[in-house]
């Protein structure tokens, strides 16, 4: 993931306004889209070697498997982004939509994700680095531990560190570096997709391994559900969007655009890679999967006419594109546990700023510190980039389907807000004297992740245990939290939602979406004999206690 934005935490000042906390609005069209790029655009990088070595010969529909489930996520988030464009990603919508206890289960699962984002990409950095030099992904064989990428984990340990002295120090690079990369990324891989399916494809080739090189059903569901790497990055469409301008517009047409070139890419490659012959020993898969640190440089190697300049060019942009994409990970931290401790669904001790650097120092270091270990036992296992990818599925999908059941569950709770985008394929009911949109694809999206997760459970052996005991852990420091600070338990704090609603659509400057809502609870009002002024007064006041209860210290990244 690529943090490809600039933007500041903003303090709560005397002479400010009491909601002014958040994310500065700098992104434009290209940025935003960009932003989304440079996070789930890597990820193919990393996936493309996993998913091959287990789904071998029918790895195009693995990813074709996952890549249908993938839009039915990616819909939905374009539509929970656009109605409510502010950072928290997954977690603020299962806030308002399932309440506390969820909401930071959200939070928590997706955090997992960021610390394997770091560990991951940092690896898969190293990995790209390596193309240049080989020796370095030799392994070295340690008592009890067995042969192990030992110089692989060292690089990894490495480039993670100098991540969080730049971000300790409030250091990022310039959002147009980011969208730089992004457009060069991208004209790179369709040079290599259409010169590669051109001059070096086959389709027999590709049939060939279908029918003789096909996995057990076990690594072909072990490989799909290893595929969704390919997509996960969904959370930067929702984290940017308190960071862009005008998102009704922006975010819902960037949103769909990322979402079909990600699958588009996903899909040529690996159909691409087993129709073209890589070492006329070997099946193509085969020759992949013994290349899961650099698979597209190796891919781009291969091509004729390019191959002497695309594979190595290749392999520095990966390096570059996948180290960028671990340092959103480590942005992540900062971003999320800010807005859990804003909602106190963690403790506020989460979001201290640095006296001099005004950075979230402790986020940094704790969830950085997991990061580490996260690399460094990976890396004793013998299979650092499965035994991590292994994990990555579990907190994704859990996120995710949190996600969507908010997204039903917000249809009914909360038809006032103006959705600029909707998911299509709805039916209408009555709820409450309301008639609200039930979205149709939303359900299946929601089947299609309760099996992508019962697959991780099933044939993620590290996964299915690292994941429950994460969440354990997070359930343990949110219920001390709670109690310590007399907050419910199992039940949410009162909010008033509405009044946030309302300002963060002034914010964003929605002005024109803005007066549909306050119509739209004009509406409700005057149907259920509310007296509006009495609601704005009651707003008010809850502007003020949120103000008192929402105060921080300024972070600067």
């Amino acid at each position: 993931m690529s943090n490809a934005v600039t933007g500041s935490f903003t303090a709560v000042g005397e002479a400010q306004e009491p909601h002014a906390v958040g994310l500065r609005r700098a992104v434009g069209i290209w940025g935003s889209f960009s932003w989304g790029y440079a996070d789930v655009g890597a990820d193919v990088y990393v996936a493309l070697g996993l998913v091959v070595a287990a789904a071998q010969g029918l790895a195009p529909m693995a990813f074709a498997l996952t890549g249908m489930i993938y839009m039915f996520i990616g819909l939905a988030y374009t539509e929970l982004a656009a109605a409510y464009p502010v950072a928290g990603g997954g977690h603020y919508y299962t806030l308002r939509g399932l309440g506390d206890l969820l909401g930071f289960t959200a939070g928590w699962a997706l955090l997992l994700d960021f610390t394997i984002d770091v560990s991951l990409f940092a690896l898969a950095s190293a990995g790209y680095i390596n193309f240049f030099f080989p020796f370095l992904n030799g392994r070295v064989t340690l008592p009890i531990f067995g042969p192990i990428q030992l110089w692989l984990m060292i690089e990894a340990i490495v480039l993670v560190v100098f991540l969080i002295v730049l971000n300790l120090r409030g250091i990022r690079e310039s959002s147009t570096l980011n969208s730089l990369t992004s457009a060069v990324d991208m004209f790179n891989e369709s040079v290599i997709i259409v010169v590669g399916f051109l001059f070096a494809f086959s389709p027999n080739l590709l049939f060939a391994q279908f029918q003789t090189q096909a996995p057990d059903t076990y690594h072909f569901f072990y490989g799909a559900s290893i595929a969704i790497i390919s997509f996960v990055g969904l959370e930067s469409i929702s984290q940017a969007a308190e960071e862009t301008l005008r998102p009704a517009s922006i975010v819902p047409r960037t949103s769909l655009a990322l979402i079909f070139t990600v699958l588009i890419y996903a899909l040529s490659f690996s159909t691409l890679g087993l129709g073209m012959v890589l070492d006329p020993s070997k099946p193509s898969w085969q020759v992949i999967s013994e290349n899961v640190g650099d698979p597209v440089a190796v891919l781009a190697h291969h091509i004729p006419f390019l191959g002497f300049i695309a594979g190595p060019f290749t392999a520095l942009l990966a390096a570059t594109l996948v180290y960028a994409s671990a340092n959103t990970g480590v942005m992540g931290y900062s971003r999320i546990t800010w807005s859990m401790s804003k909602f106190r669904l963690l403790p506020g001790w989460f979001k201290e700023v640095h006296a001099e650097y005004r950075t979230p120092y402790r986020t940094i270091l704790v969830f950085s510190g997991v990061a580490l270990l996260q690399i460094i036992l990976a890396s004793l296992s013998g299979q650092a980039y499965d035994t991590l990818g292994n994990m990555y599925a579990f907190g994704a999908v859990t996120g995710y389907i949190l996600v969507l059941i908010s997204l039903i569950r917000l249809r009914m709770t909360d038809p006032y807000t103006p959705r600029p985008y909707k998911v299509p394929g709805n039916f209408h009911i009555m709820h409450k004297g309301e008639r609200v949109e039930i979205p149709i694809m939303a359900f299946v999206g929601l089947a299609g992740n309760v099996f992508i997760w019962v697959l991780v459970v099933l044939t993620h052996s590290i996964g299915r245990i690292a994941g429950p005991l994460w969440l354990l852990i997070g359930w343990g420091i949110f219920f001390y939290f709670r109690r310590r600070e007399n907050l419910p338990l199992l039940h949410s704090i009162p909010r008033h939602w509405e009044s946030e609603q309302m300002h963060v659509l002034n914010e964003a400057q929605e002005y024109e979406y803005l007066a549909q809502y306050r119509e739209a609870l004009k509406r409700r009002d005057q149907r259920l004999g509310v007296a509006r002024d009495g609601a704005d007064a009651s707003e008010g006041q809850q502007k003020e206690q949120t103000s008192a209860s929402d105060e921080t210290k300024g972070i600067k990244h």
